[in-house]
């Protein structure tokens, strides 16, 4: 079996658009902010509802739609994202603006969920963690180009025109994934398991130690890391001094990065996990902790380069877990896995804004760096979930444990 990578690459762009949709506000936050009326702490708190609607709504929506065949329930996910970003273009109130991502985060823990088993569909049983690293650089590149290039495209020609571009990727990745993607029917137990069976596999999977560990791993550092970089604007601005065109550079520097070490690392995802994921959160730690003084522009911006390289990367180790530590029950694992990553953004975006609202803003790269060395004893204490070294044979075992009937 090889790589499908027409449909890998169309997944990839899937994720770009949602990641880039998700996570605009953070660079727009003076745009939305002047033209809705609103304060920069209640647009950051556009990440918090997006993220409570998804964490709550993932684990029931997967459960009900265990039996769409899987290319179908990827395309109307992607179809309900166009649907709502074209829905916020045009939003007159702040209120609107936030239902119609609230209509977004419905489908984004659908979307996440099923991903992740897609792709172990679409590749070898001992490269799913490639080519989960390759579908993930959608996610690279949208902290790379999506952002950054949104932020400028909104500061150019308005917040609604770069929401609007959203609208407009999203209804081409749903025309190409209609196209390129296989069939994919239900796993046959998927088709004899009804959905109330599914909930109750989906909550009896976080009994699981080692999906517990890695939804650990996952809320903690999420949090501390969405707590610092929702307010990211703000922060490069009292530190740096950077704000408009400078404060787009930034985030595509930022991202490319991310890009980058989304790059190197990606190949040791199915071989030593355990690691490369140490190494990455040790500099995620120590860069984010060097924005709390204010250094000036140089050390900033390097500081600000190493976090984006350390932490675009980290998704790819922590996607590929639910696939080998949950072999049997992998929708059932993303989803939760899923929901963990939507408590982290959630949590972390309305910590920051506590921050924030209270006059604490520098404290916010501290609070994200005591979090990620949180994370990195979780990982360094749970060899099971992320081993230091897989070889060939145990990823054969575990593709024979999931291809099993059950």
């Amino acid at each position: 079996m090889s790589f499908n990578r027409p449909a890998l690459v169309v997944l990839g762009s899937s994720t770009f658009f949602y990641v880039t949709a998700e996570t605009l506000p953070v660079g727009l936050l003076p745009q939305i902010s002047a033209g809705l009326h609103v304060t920069e702490a209640q647009v950051g708190l556009l990440l918090t509802s997006y993220a409570v609607v998804a964490a709550l709504s993932t684990i029931p929506l997967t459960a009900l739609t265990m039996r769409v065949p899987r290319h179908t329930l990827i395309a109307a996910t992607v179809a309900i994202f166009a649907v709502s970003q074209a829905a916020a273009t045009f939003a007159p109130t702040f209120a609107v603006l936030a239902s119609a991502r609230l209509l977004c985060a419905l489908a984004h823990g659908v979307f996440w969920s099923v991903i992740g088993p897609i792709i172990a569909r679409l590749a070898p049983p001992d490269q799913i963690g490639r080519a989960t690293a390759m579908t993930f650089l959608g996610n690279s590149l949208a902290i790379v180009l999506g952002v950054p290039i949104g932020t400028a495209l909104g500061q150019w020609l308005g917040w609604r025109v770069a929401v609007g571009s959203m609208a407009v990727g999203g209804v081409v990745c749903v025309a190409l994934l209609l196209a390129v993607l296989p069939e994919l029917p239900p796993l046959p137990r998927d088709m004899a398991t009804r959905s109330g069976q599914q909930l109750r596999n989906a909550v009896r999977i976080m009994r699981d130690p080692r999906v517990a560990r890695l939804c650990a791993v996952t809320a903690v550092l999420v949090i501390g890391h969405f707590a610092a970089y929702t307010y990211i604007a703000p922060l490069v601005r009292r530190d740096a001094g950077l704000d408009g065109a400078a404060l787009s550079v930034l985030l595509l520097g930022y991202g490319a990065v991310g890009l980058l070490s989304n790059f190197v690392v990606g190949r040791y995802v199915d071989r030593h996990p355990g690691p490369v994921l140490l190494v990455l959160l040790s500099v995620h730690a120590a860069s984010v902790a060097l924005l709390a003084p204010v250094l000036g522009a140089v050390p900033t911006v390097l500081a600000a380069l190493l976090w984006g390289g350390a932490f675009t990367a980290i998704p790819v180790f922590l996607g590929a877990a639910p696939m080998r530590v949950a072999p049997t029950a992998r929708d059932a694992a993303s989803a939760v896995y899923v929901v963990a990553f939507q408590i982290g953004i959630g949590g972390g975006a309305f910590v920051g804004e506590r921050f924030v609202t209270a006059g604490g803003l520098g404290a916010l790269p501290l609070l994200a760096a005591l979090f990620a060395v949180a994370a990195g004893i979780l990982v360094a204490t749970s060899r099971t979930v992320f081993p230091f070294r897989i070889s060939a044979d145990d990823h054969h075992r575990v593709s024979a444990e999931a291809a099993a009937p059950h």
